[in-house]
């Protein structure tokens, strides 16, 4: 993974600094809460609720055992035990006390992480493929584009004050795990007919008030031109996008508003003027970051390992967690491991002080000391031998970190909801936790199959609900809680919009009307067919018939 160097070092340090001084002058009153706002956002502090709330970038969710060790102390010392990994992979503390974020700025600047740009209308985490650099399916690892952008977008002078928050995700996979057409900017790495490297280029994608799925602009941009291209992108954005009011200040009402063939155009305009001008990286300098993301040197082992298929035969819940929760690695032998953060009745995300010193050492024991975050708020062991997952399991399912539900229907993504959101209409986690313990049965659960439960707790939609297979919007109705049910939504490679089916519901009748979508898809599936596509298949009438039919 990517090391800092003497310039990364000064500048993270140089801002601990500066922030330190701000928060004096706030706790000496020198400072008002209003003028102190802007600071704070700059460094990933939200006051929220009941308390601040620190949000730490995990880059494209890349992490080293030493940097969790790190998380899980600022979560032990500063915090209240926990923290929460969100679909941006990054980690939220719930927290702190203001007095002290100073100091836990500086405990990640010694581990080389940092809260910058994870707050403001500039550009965000980059974020990839969870199993990027590990997956079989990749074109390359995209990591070190990410890590490209990640370099040329912080204090970017242009563009650390956008119209609006600002979003991109790449992958390299056929098979899309980062969400790219519900992002700002996506980049799908790919090759052409020569063999060359380059990106298709998708623009315009977003959740909150107004969903919407990105427009390809590019087919192919070669790598060599990302960073003038991303330049020309943002550059018509920032003189175009709309200032005067918040709700339409994303890239994609620009884009809608102009066409997307119309933006294609104006940025061509604008890249063709800028290329020549020395703002593509040198490949000296692209080579030395590709460098940090060499593939680690794994011994080519046998796929057919006896002491897993044994203890499968023996225990259905391992049999289950090697097949959800594992995945086809580059190299023979291996595979890639996820570790749910969606126990029973447990809070989607969170995990303990001890859970993530846990996960620490079996990185170090298990997997090159390397860990990822998901945008489905679990954990990866990208590089795991196979002849290990038996003991790994084992030591998982004692910590509670065993669940075998990675991509099933109890492994929900979902917001803090009104339990920690200031911005929040309802709470987000207790709905999470019903429909799990209603579905509390992993023999169920794998009759069922893939399943994307997405619960968002107001219209900003930070459990990305719009993309739910079910989709599950809390809102305010007449000052109590209710909860609109969506259908058909998509995150991947075939991305789609969820659909409101009908009236909302209160808590109960929530869970109860997820559990009749089920049983219509339980009986109306044909062989091998999984839930989305039976939706897409017989439309919203049946699921409504049942829903509703009896109201």
């Amino acid at each position: 993974m990517y090391a800092y160097d003497q310039y990364d070092h000064a500048l993270v340090n140089a801002r601990v600094g500066e922030f330190r001084d701000q928060v004096n002058r706030r706790l000496s009153g020198e400072l008002t809460e209003e003028e102190f706002r802007p600071l704070r956002l700059m460094n990933g502090l939200y006051l929220q609720l009941h308390a601040y709330m620190l949000r730490v970038a995990i880059p494209y969710g890349t992490l080293s055992a030493n940097q969790m060790r790190r998380l899980a102390h600022i979560a032990r010392t500063y915090d209240k035990g926990y923290g929460h990994f969100t679909t941006r992979q990054n980690v939220q503390f719930n927290w702190p006390k203001l007095v002290d974020t100073p100091d836990i700025l500086q405990e990640l600047a010694d581990v080389e992480m940092h809260a910058i740009q994870t707050s403001g209308n500039c550009i965000r985490n980059v974020t990839t493929d969870q199993f990027a650099g590990a997956a079989g399916d990749e074109v390359a690892d995209p990591r070190p584009y990410a890590e490209l952008l990640r370099q040329w977008s912080t204090f970017h002078p242009e563009f650390s004050f956008l119209p609006r928050k600002f979003k991109i995700a790449i992958t390299a996979a056929k098979e899309d795990r980062a969400a790219v057409k519900w992002h700002d900017i996506g980049l799908i790495l790919k090759q052409n007919d020569a063999g060359e490297t380059g990106f298709e280029v998708i623009v315009g994608g977003g959740m909150g008030r107004t969903p919407v799925i990105g427009k390809t602009i590019r087919d192919f941009l070669p790598e060599a031109d990302l960073l003038s291209y991303m330049e020309a992108i943002l550059r018509v954005y920032n003189e175009q996008g709309r200032r005067d009011n918040k709700y339409k200040a994303r890239i994609k009402i620009l884009v809608e508003d102009l066409g997307a063939e119309e933006y294609a155009r104006q940025t061509e305009a604008e890249w063709q003027a800028i290329r020549n001008n020395p703002i593509d990286v040198p490949a000296e300098e692209a080579a030395r970051i590709r460098a940090f993301f060499a593939p680690p040197r794994l011994e080519v082992l046998s796929d057919d390992v006896a002491e897993v298929d044994d203890l499968a035969r023996q225990n259905f819940l391992f049999a289950a967690w090697v097949r959800n929760n594992t995945g086809k690695h580059k190299v023979p032998g291996h595979v890639h491991v996820t570790i749910s953060l969606k126990p029973h009745g447990g809070i989607p995300g969170d995990a303990t002080d001890a859970q993530m010193d846990l996960v620490a050492d079996l990185a170090d024991q298990y997997s090159q000391g390397e860990i990822r975050v998901s945008h489905a708020q679990n954990l990866i062991l990208p590089h795991v031998a196979k002849r290990d997952l038996p003991a790994l399991w084992k030591t998982l399912d004692a910590a509670g970190l065993g669940a075998a539900n990675q991509g099933l229907l109890t492994d929900i993504i979902a917001c803090p909801g009104l339990d920690y959101c200031a911005l929040a209409n309802a709470r987000s986690i207790p709905i999470a936790q019903a429909i799990t313990s209603r579905f509390d049965d992993m023999k169920r659960l794998m009759d069922i199959g893939p399943l994307k439960i997405k619960i968002s707790g107001c219209i900003n939609a930070c459990g990305h609900h719009h993309a739910g297979h079910i989709g599950i919007l809390g809102v305010d109705r007449r000052g109590e809680e209710n909860y609109q049910l969506l259908l058909g939504g998509s995150g991947a490679e075939d991305a789609s919009k969820a659909a409101i089916l009908g009236p909302g519901f209160g808590e109960e009748g929530i869970v109860d009307a997820v559990e009749k979508v089920v049983a219509v898809y339980l009986g109306e599936r044909e062989d091998g067919e999984e839930f989305l596509a039976t939706y897409r298949r017989l439309g919203p009438a049946p699921f409504k018939e049942a829903v509703y039919g009896a109201r």
